[in-house]
């Protein structure tokens, strides 16, 4: 169906930053005190959820925000490691173009989010950013507020087991990728509305069927 505003998740969505994860997760256990990831732990991880992940690593719940400040901090001095996947700045364009409204909501800061989107940064008519770990239903329902439309209308899309649960919260619809941080069997055992395994097919389900608008 289509639909009127499009909420994104950022990282494993629509920027390629799991590979910075991956090299930057044992600094940041070491500096606030929980177990590091070894290489065999993360497909393990992958089909977690955000809690059973939280549980296995042993992150002390009160730590979680002056872990995100950092992660944050981190992400900005690393924006030149992070980009967007190939085909996102197309598939956004698409949507703009096809009067879907386009929010993003996500744990990193706006300044850190604008730079990794770059131009398509101009796109978006909502930022709702620094969420925290289990507060992205709240952005979610501000956003969809001061976007004026119907739960109905409303479709978030992100790569977590997190994401689908947020979304499910507020009544809206839930897509999920297959590219991004979670395992896509993680993703399909909890049956979002759409499992997107090409970034085309985003605007074709979105927009109703449209025809993808070419890079030129």
């Amino acid at each position: 169906m289509p639909f009127s505003l499009a909420i994104f998740d950022l990282d494993g969505t629509l920027v390629d930053s799991f590979p910075w994860f991956l090299r930057t997760i044992n600094d940041v256990a070491d500096r606030f005190g929980f177990r590091r990831v070894a290489d065999e732990d993360v497909e393990g991880l992958r089909h977690a959820s955000t809690r059973e992940i939280l549980s296995r690593l042993e992150v002390p719940v009160w730590k979680l925000p002056a872990i995100a400040r950092y992660a944050r901090r981190l992400k900005g001095e690393a924006a030149s490691e992070i980009s967007l996947f190939a085909g996102i700045d197309v598939m956004l364009r698409t949507l703009a173009e096809n009067d879907v409204q386009l929010a993003l909501v996500t744990s990193d800061s706006e300044a850190n989010a604008k730079s990794k989107l770059g131009a398509s940064a101009a796109l978006f008519s909502h930022f709702d950013c620094a969420a925290s770990v289990f507060g992205k239903p709240a952005k979610f329902r501000r956003v969809i507020r001061h976007a004026g439309v119907l739960p109905a209308e409303v479709i978030s899309i992100g790569d977590e087991v997190r994401d689908i649960e947020a979304a499910r919260a507020v009544g809206i619809s839930c897509g999920a990728v297959s590219w991004g941080y979670a395992a896509p069997a993680a993703l399909r055992a909890l049956a979002p509305d759409y499992m997107f395994e090409d970034i085309r097919d985003i605007a074709s389900t979105l927009c109703g069927g449209v025809g993808w608008i070419s890079e030129a």
